[in-house]
């Protein structure tokens, strides 16, 4: 299965290093949406859209990105980082693949080191995040999408 996955990760890289966790499965382009204005994501069997979450919310560049790029009825996953809430998660980019006919295939979140605004007067929260268990979680997602996706073009 060859995926690729459509990012912003900039705070504290959170976002990158879970993705990162993922691609040791093999198999998956990371595609930073803030270096790559033309892709061809028709080439993919699935994509994946990933973000920290800014202000309640995925990433503006990424649900722009998703809207211009995303092929219909591609199979599709959601991954995203938060440090004190995860506001509407993955909401905005889950609308795009609903309107576009795509199945979703499943959403992982975890927490994520975060010294935005006022949490930056406390030293931040959410420190050591992700951790290993939440990159070896992140792992396992990955696997299990890839097993779906296995099944489903077997039957």
């Amino acid at each position: 299965m060859k995926t690729a996955i459509c990012y912003y990760s900039r705070h504290h890289g959170n976002t990158l290093k879970v993705l990162e966790a993922m691609a040791a499965e093999g198999s998956v382009d990371l595609i930073d949406v803030t270096t790559r204005q033309a892709v061809r994501l028709e080439e993919y069997d699935c994509i994946g859209f990933a973000s920290g979450i800014y202000g309640f919310e995925f990433q503006k560049g990424v649900v722009e990105f998703a809207r211009q790029y995303l092929p219909a009825q591609k199979p599709v996953f959601f991954v995203y980082t938060y440090g004190g809430a995860k506001g509407t998660g993955a909401k905005a980019v889950a609308q795009i693949a609903k309107e576009k006919n795509c199945p979703v295939l499943g959403e992982f979140s975890c927490k994520g080191y975060d010294t935005f605004g006022p949490f930056q007067l406390v030293g931040g929260i959410a420190k050591g995040r992700p951790n290993a268990q939440d990159l070896e979680n992140a792992r396992k997602f990955y696997r299990e999408i890839k097993e779906h996706f296995h099944r489903s073009t077997q039957a």
